[in-house]
């Protein structure tokens, strides 16, 4: 049961590979293997779309700001001008797909 259980996973990660999208929406890097999706405007503020983000780059974004700014904010364009994010993403510009770091909230 388990190696059957391991099969079907594994095709269905194949699967999510296959499909996923090519590039970061923040930052515009390859994506690597792990993909996280991003409600652009929050879900609590009414937001339903997504779009796929490196998990440095969404934490890295949630650490920049809280949901309703982002929902003032209501595009990733938007986003990329604030002084903070500017910082990440020049930062992070060179970094391997699946590079990741601890990501510190602003005091």
């Amino acid at each position: 049961m388990k190696r059957k259980a391991g099969l079907a996973e594994a095709a269905a990660r194949a699967a999510a590979t296959r499909d996923a999208p090519a590039a970061c929406a923040l930052c515009g890097r390859p994506l690597g293997l792990r993909v996280e999706w991003h409600h652009v405007v929050p879900r609590s503020e009414g937001g339903v779309k997504t779009a796929p983000l490196h998990p440095i780059c969404h934490r890295a974004l949630h650490a920049a700001a809280d949901n309703a700014t982002l929902a003032r904010a209501g595009t990733l364009e938007a986003v990329r001008e604030w002084p903070a994010i500017a910082r990440f993403l020049r930062w992070v510009a060179g970094k391997p797909a699946d590079f990741h770091a601890p990501t510190r909230r602003g005091r």
